[in-house]
């Protein structure tokens, strides 16, 4: 499949690459369009495309990526056997404005699952597991992020953006993603995010604010499996957990126990877990399927000037100690912050999403699942230093579009 299809437009630009049927390219086909016939000049998947590309070379705005494009277009109409001139800022705004952000995020992780099953189980690609192999749990994070660039807009148009996202922490794969609406909080966001799809055989783990009830009697209807936080939001539940842990004739020689040492960016940190599951009875009533509580101490020590900080938090997970013990349920805590330096702290460096004053209702979210996309993209490379990266993909323009055009492997 090429995006031109005449011969005579095939014989105009000889170096023109071919678009893989399983690319990001062909992926963006399935994004419905919502914008008027008379609106349509440029096809959205040749919008998407390039709004990735200046993306990956390390443009955060979509001024800076019209700028760059035009400084390589003709480079550029080649590599796409694209015969007239490429869009302008108001195009890329109105054409994101009209997308469904959900869609974007779901035909970006499509293609990296699939490219990571067929590495994985090749030609066997519905396949994550190999046969006879027991399929893993994978853990995926949920979290909110506020877009600051879309705060203080007076215009109804104009509103401001709170996304919440389910991440795959291994894989860097933003699942999907929803806009928290006016008089609405992420906890009802939460629920509607909840689907068997993106439930089933995952490890759900979330802040504090999502320890609620109905939560987690769905997340365990799904097939699935939650790892929260009790903190005061669940004052009960909370106070049952401190009682019960810090009794002084506790029963520790029934709980497991876990600890683990890191030492980097000036500070040594210590972690240790205990958990049990002595009370599940007490807890099942109230939380669904409830398998083990959990005491998780930090105790952190500031090298330069010898400061000291701990802390101390309870959690509950209906994980049971065969598939997760006191080891494993202390790395899948520390794993969970993974959505919060791995995604939203690099779309908002790394890609100036914060900075961004794309305002048009919609498009702010669709531009955010392009950051997503793009980020997963990195990790999938195996990229260690996603600004470095960039700064190869813009010197190199025909490499970054054969990555979004081609067939995705390392």
């Amino acid at each position: 499949m090429y995006l031109t299809i005449s011969d005579e437009m095939k014989k105009a630009f000889p170096e023109a690459l071919h678009v893989d049927p399983t690319s990001f390219y062909a992926a963006f086909a399935q994004v419905k369009d919502r914008r008027g016939k008379r609106g349509r000049r440029y096809p959205l998947p040749l919008i998407l495309t390039l709004l990735l590309l200046g993306k990956l070379a390390g443009e955060s705005s979509i001024h800076g990526i019209v700028e760059w494009i035009d400084e390589r277009k003709e480079q550029l109409q080649g590599y796409l056997g694209w015969p007239r001139r490429f869009p302008t800022n108001s195009t890329y705004t109105f054409a994101l404005s009209q997308c469904n952000d959900q869609e974007i995020a779901t035909v970006l992780a499509g293609v990296v699952l699939k490219a990571r099953a067929v590495e994985h189980c090749g030609e066997e690609s519905g396949r994550l597991s190999k046969p006879g192999q027991e399929k893993p749990l994978i853990q995926t994070a949920m979290d909110g992020k506020q877009m600051r660039g879309t705060l203080g807009h007076q215009s109804s148009e104009q509103p401001p953006v709170h996304l919440l996202c389910l991440y795959e922490c291994q894989s860097g794969i933003v699942l999907a993603q929803r806009g928290v609406r006016s008089k609405e909080n992420e906890i009802s966001a939460a629920a509607a995010l909840l689907h068997p799809a993106l439930v089933k055989g995952r490890i759900i783990s979330a802040d504090a604010m999502h320890t609620q009830t109905k939560w987690c009697a769905a997340v365990k209807r799904y097939g699935g499996y939650y790892l929260l936080i009790a903190k005061l939001n669940q004052p009960q539940l909370y106070e049952d957990l401190r009682d019960f842990f810090e009794e002084e004739d506790a029963p520790r020689q029934q709980w497991q126990y876990a600890r683990s040492v890191q030492k980097g960016h000036g500070r040594l940190e210590i972690r240790e877990l205990w958990s049990s599951t002595l009370m599940n009875d007490w807890f099942e009533p109230q939380w669904a399927g409830v398998a083990q509580v959990f005491r998780l101490r930090r105790h952190t020590t500031h090298q330069k000037d010898g400061k000291v900080r701990e802390e101390i938090v309870y959690g509950l997970t209906n994980l049971p100690p065969r598939l997760a013990n006191a080891a494993r349920l202390l790395q899948l805590q520390q794993a969970h912050w993974c959505i919060e330096n791995r995604l939203h702290y690099r779309r908002d460096v790394t890609m100036g999403e914060d900075a961004s004053q794309v305002r048009l209702a919609g498009a702010p979210a669709a531009l955010a699942a392009l950051n997503g996309g793009g980020l997963a993209m990195m990790d999938w490379l195996q990229v260690n230093n996603v600004a470095s990266a960039m700064r190869h993909f813009c010197a190199q323009p025909r490499e970054a579009l054969q990555l979004l055009c081609g067939k995705l492997s390392r």
